[in-house]
C-alpha cells in the first residue's frame, strides 16, 4: 500500500496538535512544517522565502492551520498587518508551492472562520452566504481567495470556517475556565448575539470526512447543528461548573479594553448552520453544547439542570 503522507502547516496549534495525533493514528505519515526544525518535518516560515515545491511533491494532502492568533492581542495597525501576513503571505507561498509540485498534492484544505460572515445579528448563515465588511471578514476573504491559484491547478481546496473551537487545552474555553470556577464569569454586552461553537473533537472528525470525500470542496462551516446565544453559553458553562455566571462584561468596557476585536470576536453575532457537513452526513460527538461542556469541564450531562432561555 502506498504511503499516506500528509503535510500540515501550524501543527503545533492546539488544533494541529489534535489532528496530528488523530491521523498518525489512522494510518497518516504527518510532515510537519514548523518554523524551527523538528523529527520529520520541514523547517520553513513565509518569511524565509519560497517553499521548495519538492517538499510537496508526492503528498497526498496538504492542511493549512498557519496564523497567528486573533485574540493575542489588541488589533493595532501593526498587529493587523502581522495577522494578515501570518495568514495569506504564507497561504500564497504555500500554494505556489502546491502548484509547482510534480505531481501537486490532490487535495488543500486551508482553514478559515466564521467571521467571515461579519456581524449579522439573528440571520442564518450558510457556506452561501455573502461575506461580511470588517476586518476579519475582509481577511477570511483574502485568505480563501489566495488558495485560487491551487483550485486553478486542478487541486480540490477545501475551507472549513471554524466556528469557535471548544477544547479545555487551548483556546476561548480554555482562557475562560479560571474566571468561570471563580464564579465571575458572564455574558458579554447584552448577550443575545449568537455564537457558532464546535468541540475540538468534531473538528477532527470533520477534517477526517473532508480528506475522505472527494465531493466536498469549497466552504464548510465547521461549526455545531445549533448555534447559541452568548447568554446562555455564559449560563451553561457556570452550570457545568457548578458557578454562578451573572457578572457581565459591558460592551463599553470590552471596548475600550480590546478595541475592534471586542466588536468582531466577542460582541459580533454569527448564527451559523453547517450545511454541507449536514448534506454529507456528518455525525457529531457534541451536537449539544450543553452536553459537550458537561463532557469536557463539568458533572456528567445526565443530571438534572435548570433550563436556560436563548431568547428569539
Amino acid at each position: 500500500m502506498l504511503e499516506r503522507r500528509i503535510v500540515i502547516t501550524g501543527a503545533t496549534g492546539m488544533v494541529g496538535t489534535a489532528l496530528s495525533t488523530a491521523l498518525a493514528a489512522d494510518g497518516w505519515t504527518i510532515v510537519p512544517i514548523t518554523r524551527h526544525p523538528v523529527p520529520g518535518g520541514i523547517a520553513w516560515a513565509a518569511g524565509d522565502g519560497p517553499l521548495d515545491p519538492a517538499a510537496l511533491t508526492g503528498a497526498t494532502a496538504v492542511i493549512n492551520l498557519a496564523g497567528e492568533n486573533l485574540a493575542g492581542g489588541r488589533w493595532t495597525d501593526a498587529r493587523k498587518r502581522r495577522l494578515r501576513d501570518s495568514r495569506i503571505d504564507t497561504t500564497t507561498k504555500l500554494v505556489e508551492a502546491i502548484t509547482r509540485a510534480d505531481p501537486p498534492p490532490p487535495v488543500l484544505i486551508s482553514v478559515s472562520a466564521v467571521g467571515y460572515y461579519g456581524d449579522r445579528g439573528d440571520e442564518l448563515l450558510d457556506e452561501s452566504s455573502p461575506p461580511g465588511e470588517d476586518f476579519l471578514a475582509r481577511l477570511c476573504v483574502d485568505w480563501e481567495a489566495a488558495c485560487r491559484p491551487a483550485r486553478y491547478a486542478g487541486v480540490r481546496v477545501v475551507h472549513p470556517r471554524f466556528g469557535m473551537i471548544l477544547s479545555p487545552h487551548g483556546g476561548a474555553l480554555d482562557r475562560m475556565l479560571p474566571v468561570f470556577r471563580l464564579g465571575l464569569g458572564g455574558r458579554f454586552g447584552n448577550g443575545q448575539q449568537w455564537l457558532s461553537w464546535i468541540t475540538i473533537a468534531d473538528v477532527v472528525a470533520a477534517i477526517r470526512l473532508m480528506l475522505a470525500t472527494t465531493a466536498i470542496e469549497g466552504p464548510v462551516n465547521v461549526t455545531a447543528p445549533e448555534a447559541v446565544r452568548n447568554l446562555q453559553f455564559a449560563h451553561l458553562l457556570g452550570d457545568a461548573l457548578h458557578r454562578p455566571a451573572v457578572l457581565p462584561a459591558p460592551a463599553v468596557a470590552l471596548r475600550v479594553a480590546l478595541g475592534e476585536m471586542a466588536d468582531a470576536a466577542l460582541l459580533g453575532s454569527q448564527r451559523v448552520v453547517p450545511r454541507v457537513l449536514q448534506e454529507h452526513g456528518f455525525r457529531w460527538q457534541d451536537p449539544t453544547l450543553r452536553d459537550a461542556l458537561s463532557r469536557m469541564v463539568g458533572r456528567p450531562a445526565a443530571e438534572p439542570a435548570e433550563p436556560v432561555a436563548t431568547g428569539s
